[in-house]
């Protein structure tokens, strides 16, 4: 992939209301496009923008000034994340450390985040999550870290993720980072119709999170289809599972969204698993320290 720098206006992008899902707050990328190449990645539409998604990745050379300005002007606390237009851990991180030097200034300024990636490579940041646990300084986690983990299979998810790291790494990646305190766990989605939405599928990575220290299992039992995001999916069903394409569109059409087979059945496998388990199946929104008042 080609590498560009290019200088940004703005970093963060407030929410008005944090994430029902994912409570999160502020949004930042500090990359455009993605080297994980993962077949499903909505990132591809029309509506993003990315001219060349799967060939280009844009780094902004000035987020970190953007971020230490901008950061410190915002008056209400909340989960920051880095991951929701492209992986903050993608193997370009490993030299450019944007995402590293990012933490660390979310830190500085005793803000909380929720990262959201396929890699281990967070692993590598243990500290600075910790750092800025102790920072946020209010009742709810102040570093929360989300993996993706659309199959425990190593086999497929080199196929559907071909440039991620395998599932079996995630979760390693996952267990230690809970056995340090961390607050953890899964993102469940999507789920692919006729290829990760099996009921033994849904209770295999809900098992593994439970057995690698997740706190919540965050599930969507569908995918998105749309324009470019829609073609491409269907290239790479082409070349990886022969067959597969039409049966898509007999059954989609030019749907945006294509629901998981027998969806019901899943959300109360699911359900029940989370249950037993005790299992969230959201991050709330942060809830920062009540500030104490002085003894008259």
């Amino acid at each position: 992939m080609i590498v560009r720098e290019i200088e940004a206006k703005t970093l963060l992008s407030a929410a008005t209301q944090p994430d029902p899902w994912f409570g999160i707050k502020y949004t930042m990328n500090l990359y455009r496009g993605c080297q994980h190449h993962c077949i499903y990645c909505d990132s591809r539409s029309e509506c993003y923008g990315i001219a060349d998604f799967d060939g280009e990745v844009l780094v902004k050379v000035n987020a970190l000034d953007l971020l230490r300005r901008e950061l410190p002007r915002k008056r209400v606390k909340g989960y920051i994340s880095a991951g929701s237009m492209n992986d903050p851990y993608m193997p370009l991180e490993r030299e450019r450390r944007l995402t590293a030097q990012a933490l660390a200034v979310i830190a500085e300024c005793g803000f909380p985040v929720h990262i959201l990636t396929k890699s281990d490579l967070a692993l590598r940041d243990v500290e600075t999550f910790l750092a800025i646990e102790a920072a946020a300084g209010g009742p709810s986690p102040g570093a929360v870290i989300s993996f993706t983990v659309t199959t425990v299979d190593d086999n497929l998810a080199r196929k559907i993720e071909p440039a991620a790291a395998p599932p079996s790494a995630r979760l390693a990646a996952l267990a230690a980072l809970a056995a340090r305190g961390l607050h953890t766990g899964i993102v469940l989605m999507p789920v692919l119709p006729f290829l990760t939405d099996s009921p033994e599928n849904i209770r295999q990575i809900v098992a593994a999170g439970r057995e690698s220290g997740a706190r919540h299992v965050i599930p969507a039992f569908g995918v998105t289809l749309r324009d470019r995001q829609r073609a491409y999916f269907y290239r790479q069903l082409d070349q990886l599972f022969p067959g597969l394409r039409p049966r898509y569109e007999r059954t989609f059409g030019g749907r945006y969204h294509a629901p998981a087979a027998a969806t019901a059945r899943l959300e109360t496998v699911f359900a029940e698993l989370a249950s037993r388990y005790g299992l969230a199946r959201n991050v709330a929104a942060y809830q920062p320290a009540v500030a104490q008042l002085p003894l008259l």
